[in-house]
């Protein structure tokens, strides 16, 4: 093998290994992601709580990304990428599928009430 092919394979493979590093890089985001969930939580929506209404979503943002944190890193998959982008795809996928079948079975319900 040539130097040239030893650096290349050796770059790539500092990409789809987990130092020490990242690892604690990660933690901290995630744990910083849910410091901010639990100041939101505890402290914002207690004081006002008209602002339930924009917490929630960012409730489900938040935890959205974390998802992806712990999914990427964690579970490897961020270093696949046909892997992550499946197990994006598919699952949105089948969401929507259910939120249609779920609207469609709504208004055959609504039908029969009249």
């Amino acid at each position: 093998m040539s130097a040239e092919s030893q650096e290349v394979h050796h770059e790539e493979g500092e990409h789809e290994t987990m130092t020490r590093g990242r690892i604690w890089k990660v933690f901290f985001i995630l744990l910083g992601i849910t410091c901010v969930e639990f100041f939101i939580a505890l402290i914002i929506v207690p004081k006002h709580p008209d602002l339930l209404v924009y917490a929630n979503p960012v409730y489900i943002v938040l935890t959205l990304f974390k998802a992806f944190y712990i999914v990427a890193y964690f579970m490897h998959l961020k270093f696949e990428k046909l892997g992550l982008s499946l197990s994006i795809i598919v699952p949105i996928l089948f969401i929507i599928g259910l939120i249609l079948v779920l609207t469609n079975e709504s208004h055959h319900w609504i039908s029969l009430r009249k």
